[in-house]
């Protein structure tokens, strides 16, 4: 046998023993990820990771091993535990999947735990279905959009964010979770960090999970009025953080950062050379001063846009991002080998639906959140009154309380909220959504009160 042979076959047998460690590794974990459950206790661990982290790079230095290829196969790992752990765990998804499996079986349910508004789309909307077909958006297009659309919308955009766009700027992307999605798949390698400022919307952190990528969070509290410090997030950058998520108006606070914070913010994301990815589709439903992330002209940024919130059209899945060309030319190439393309007749209806005045939504959803707002108040729920968006992220001060057992015996009275457990660690919480109309939220909010009352 060669001396080549000799070595594979050493190689061979490392990589096995390697595979059998990782099986005994991940059995460990799945006990782990059972005791934390049982102890209501949250998957991801911070001061703990850290901690391992440190050890991990003194090893590589003891041993002369690659530190960057040290942590990121550490990041491969943890992030494999949380996979692991994670698997269960109830967001506002699963209890809207619940809930609709519940209104099969005949029972009435009172819709207070996802975003989707209950108004309609704008009107020429549907006169635009028609229009696209007799013009002829009905064929394959271009990855990145339309170009009548895309064009549309820099126009559109520019207006409207303070900035200069163009249509090379522009993404149209089926909803703006699949721009997230392509963001984080294009941008970031495995064993990449992205840091998320939690609560927020579980999809980072499984779009992240899913594309290899370790997410550090940065928890906020209530106390604080759901912000950051700069100390905080100083801290969490190291050689492999390559992204920053901004959700501003928040989900689920309603949160806008004070314009000095946010600016902040981008000085140190420019500063250590960090994409930020802004999603920014609740930008129609601000209550206070908000500036899009666009408006700093930081040439790695990348902001997200969703019809769904701003013109009510959540069943056409459509939506867009806006960055840099290069960055949207990597973004499409990827979506082009997904979808091929975003459905021709969606995105004429889009263009038409941006001429449509959606002011009047606006103050609808002002309402509807005055509305839960003044009943959660009379409950004693405790909040931060939020900025903008269409929630109310409310703490219940009760002794144990469980936001996921509660939305769970919620649903059995014909109401669905959403467990703080899935934005965070915020097991203590629920999410209510102000998308019902308003003797609807009444109705539900008095429900709650009673389901809380008796759980006593």
């Amino acid at each position: 046998m060669s001396n080549i042979d000799q070595l594979r076959n050493k190689i061979d047998s490392i990589t096995l023993e390697m595979l059998t460690l990782l099986k005994e590794r991940t059995d460990i974990a799945k006990q782990i990820g059972e005791l934390k459950k049982s102890s209501g206790l949250n998957v991801t661990d911070e001061a703990r990771e850290e901690q391992l982290r440190k050890e991990v790079s003194e090893f590589c230095k003891r041993t002369g091993l690659d530190e960057s290829l040290g942590k990121k196969l550490l990041n491969f790992l943890l992030n494999e535990s949380i996979k692991v752990q994670s698997d269960g765990k109830q967001t506002h998804l699963t209890v809207f999947l619940k809930a609709k499996s519940l209104e099969q079986q005949g029972k009435k349910i009172i819709h207070m735990e996802v975003g989707e508004p209950d108004f309609a789309p704008p009107k020429t909307v549907r006169d635009a279905l028609g229009e696209a077909f007799d013009k002829g958006f009905v064929r394959y297009g271009p990855a990145a959009g339309i170009p009548q659309f895309r064009s549309a919308l820099a126009k559109y955009a520019t207006e409207k964010f303070g900035a200069a766009i163009t249509p090379e700027n522009i993404l149209v992307s089926p909803g703006a979770r699949f721009s997230i999605y392509l963001a984080i798949n294009t941008l970031l390698n495995p064993g990449d960090e992205m840091i998320v400022i939690e609560p927020a919307w579980p999809a980072y952190r499984d779009c992240a999970i899913n594309a290899g990528v370790k997410v550090r969070t940065i928890p906020t509290t209530l106390e604080s009025r759901w912000e950051p410090t700069v100390s905080q997030i100083e801290k969490t950058i190291n050689e492999n953080t390559k992204m920053i998520i901004l959700n501003y108006p928040n989900n689920p606070t309603g949160k806008i950062l004070p314009p000095k914070l946010q600016e902040e913010i981008i000085r140190i994301a420019e500063k250590n050379d960090l994409y930020v990815l802004s999603d920014e589709i609740y930008s129609s439903y601000s209550f206070s001063d908000w500036k899009s992330v666009l408006s700093y002209r930081y040439k790695k940024s990348i902001v997200t846009q969703s019809f769904s919130k701003s013109h009510a059209m959540t069943g056409f899945r459509i939506g867009y991002a806006v960055a840099d060309p290069k960055i949207i030319e990597k973004m499409a190439k990827l979506q082009a080998l997904c979808l091929t393309n975003v459905a021709e007749p969606i995105q004429y209806a889009a263009l038409k639906a941006l001429d449509a005045d959606v002011t009047p939504n606006a103050k609808n959803v002002r309402s509807k959140i005055d509305t839960v707002v003044n009943e959660a108040r009379k409950m004693g729920l405790e909040f931060a009154v939020p900025d903008g968006a269409m929630y109310l992220f409310a703490r219940v001060n009760k002794q144990g309380f469980d936001g996921v057992e509660f939305s769970n015996l919620l649903l059995d009275h014909g109401v669905a909220v959403a467990p703080g457990d899935g934005f965070g660690n915020y097991k203590g919480f629920i999410r209510i959504s102000a998308c019902q109309d308003e003797k609807k939220l009444m109705d539900g909010m008095k429900i709650l009160d009673e389901v809380l009352n008796k759980s006593k």
